[in-house]
């Protein structure tokens, strides 16, 4: 553990993706009291102000959209929404995804042939597209969106899951507990488990920043969070318009969402580089 630690802090890049979700989640618990007013309060008369770099007024540090709604204070709650998202799509891939894998990986035989049959299917079709079916389907709604997020990213999983424990079931200590009676559950959930978090931790990590930027996709094409809401895929499709006009309507959510699956990308490089078995000697 002290080995992971150093080798994962001498990857910079690792740690200031860390810091800056940290700050993004430290914005996220206090968006009321960090935001200056209500996400949703329409300020009459006050339309398009630009940011205060820009001549803006001082009330309104990033400017209004559209609707006089403060740009500042949308972004601020945004960023509590889209980390919510990020999270539910992990925590709900990662739960049905790893489930699945480990059974394929140990069980083997027809229980392997059905699931991995099922992710050919869901492989079948590119990623965003295949959420855009099932948004369809279910309905447009930031919830849905979180659910099709999930279910698109659950082959991912699976593989990674089923090569590990595939890979964990050839190692002696397998066999060792199987002499000692261990029961199949125990196999699975004490044995080999532990043995498969590295990459399972890695993909969660990097599943974060996928999660995000997809259900803000699906946001931007009317499929994911509905108006009023302020995230930041519905602010860059109601901010589309004024493109030219009021650019920094796009410019600031667009901006935002860079940062954060940057964030997590360098964090999910950074933790794949210190848990690589391959560096652990050297």
């Amino acid at each position: 553990m002290k080995k992971f630690f150093l080798r994962l802090n001498q990857n910079k890049g690792a740690i200031f993706g860390l810091y800056v979700l940290i700050v993004f989640v430290l914005v996220s618990l206090f968006a009321p009291l960090l935001a200056p007013y209500d996400p949703n309060t329409i300020f009459d008369n006050q339309f398009n102000l630009p940011p205060i770099w820009s001549g803006g007024e001082v009330t309104h540090f990033l400017g209004t959209d559209d609707i006089g709604r403060d740009v500042l204070s949308r972004l601020i709650f945004g960023t509590r929404i889209s980390l919510m998202v990020g999270f539910l799509v992990v925590t709900l891939s990662l739960l049905v995804g790893v489930s699945l894998g480990l059974l394929a990986g140990y069980f083997g035989g027809w229980v392997d042939q059905i699931i991995m049959r099922g992710v050919d299917i869901l492989m079948a079709l590119p990623s965003i597209l295949l959420a855009i079916v099932i948004v369809a389907i279910l309905g447009p709604s930031l919830e849905n969106g979180i659910i099709a997020v999930s279910i698109v990213y659950l082959p991912n999983y699976i593989r990674v899951v089923r090569g590990a424990t595939m890979s964990e079931m050839k190692k002696p200590y397998v066999d060792a507990s199987k002499c000692f009676g261990a029961s199949h559950w125990r196999q699975i959930l004490i044995n080999i488990l532990p043995n498969c978090m590295a990459p399972i931790i890695v993909l969660a990590s990097l599943g974060f920043s996928e999660g995000i930027l997809n259900v803000a996709a699906l946001g931007f094409l009317g499929l994911g969070a509905q108006p009023p809401t302020p995230e930041w895929g519905v602010m860059l499709a109601d901010a589309k318009a004024f493109i030219e006009t009021s650019p920094w309507l796009v410019n600031l959510p667009g901006l935002c969402i860079l940062i954060v699956v940057l964030s997590f990308n360098l964090m999910g490089d950074g933790l794949r580089d210190a848990l690589d078995p391959k560096l652990k000697g050297r």
